[in-house]
């Protein structure tokens, strides 16, 4: 059998972009057509100097990862190696269903001419079988995301917070939520936002119904002993939502706070953000969680 190398790396160039836009759309990263072509350049040529060469360095598996590390490097240029190891890993699940995929069709087809040496095949298969696996291959992946992200139940998007504050405790509903990345300013602690009303069974009255005026300095309706007592734990958490750029949220740090979702989880650096209004009309939950803390 003849076989051709610029057919061979056409082909793997082909099957690596594809596969590379594929990971970029599970992976919601920003498409770059030329930092992804050059890596699937690289991954094309590598697989021809693979095939040709008969050094060991080509065919071991520290080699092919690193050379996975690096295309996924290259192509998606990912801030820190926390990002580029889950983008190499979905790269690899990506590469996977991929390779399934071909190994159907090749199955499909029955190829008269084929041959594999260090898992390059190559074949009198044609042109055209590449691209009916990668769009086959491209259909099951983006559906079975959609799939799974919908069937992850709400049940999931809840879980209970036990709050300890001066020695008083209380359980409250919470939703897990990706926005909330609110931190104190200071000392860089994570902030969970509750209802000011959930808050009445271990915090004074005249502390949660006055937190505007607090925010404002003006501490003349606080009585002198829950000043002692509160001020020194309070914090001011600048915020920004929807219809509201610049707002102030009044925080005390809690003494303790467990988390209560499949493991329990309990924190001592927490800062609890009082918010003064409701944050659900139903009340099918009275604060928000980061899902740093979870």
């Amino acid at each position: 059998m003849t076989i051709y190398l610029d057919v061979v790396i056409i082909e793997n160039l082909i099957m690596n972009s594809i596969i590379m836009y594929a990971t970029a759309i599970v992976t919601k990263n920003k498409i770059k057509h030329i930092r992804i072509l050059i890596a699937s350049l690289i991954g094309a040529i590598y697989s021809v100097v693979s095939y040709i060469s008969n050094l060991a360095i080509f065919s071991n598996l520290f080699t092919k990862i690193l050379l996975s590390i690096i295309m996924v490097y290259i192509a998606f240029n990912p801030k820190g190696i926390k990002t580029l190891g889950k983008i190499t890993l979905l790269f690899y699940l990506t590469s996977f269903l991929f390779g399934g995929v071909a190994f159907s069709m090749i199955y499909i087809i029955k190829p008269q001419n084929i041959i594999m040496k260090d898992g390059l095949f190559l074949g009198t298969y044609p042109l055209k079988t590449i691209f009916i696996g990668a769009i086959i291959a491209s259909i099951i992946l983006i559906a079975g995301f959609k799939v799974v992200k919908n069937k992850i139940s709400k049940k999931d998007m809840f879980c209970n917070v036990n709050i300890k504050i001066q020695g008083k405790e209380k359980n409250i509903k919470v939703m897990i939520d990706t926005g909330n990345l609110l931190k104190d300013p200071i000392s860089g602690m994570p902030v969970i936002v509750i209802e000011h009303t959930e808050l009445y069974d271990i915090l004074p009255k005249e502390l949660l119904n006055n937190l505007e005026k607090i925010l404002g300095g003006d501490l003349e309706s606080i009585p002198e002993n829950i000043k002692n007592e509160y001020l020194p734990k309070l914090r001011v958490i600048p915020y920004s939502s929807l219809g509201k750029q610049n707002g102030m949220l009044l925080g005390i740090k809690a003494d303790k706070v467990k988390i209560e979702k499949e493991e329990e989880n309990i924190r001592k650096n927490v800062i609890i953000g009082i918010y003064n209004k409701a944050l659900t009309k139903r009340g099918e939950y009275n604060g928000l969680i980061g899902i740093e803390l979870i």
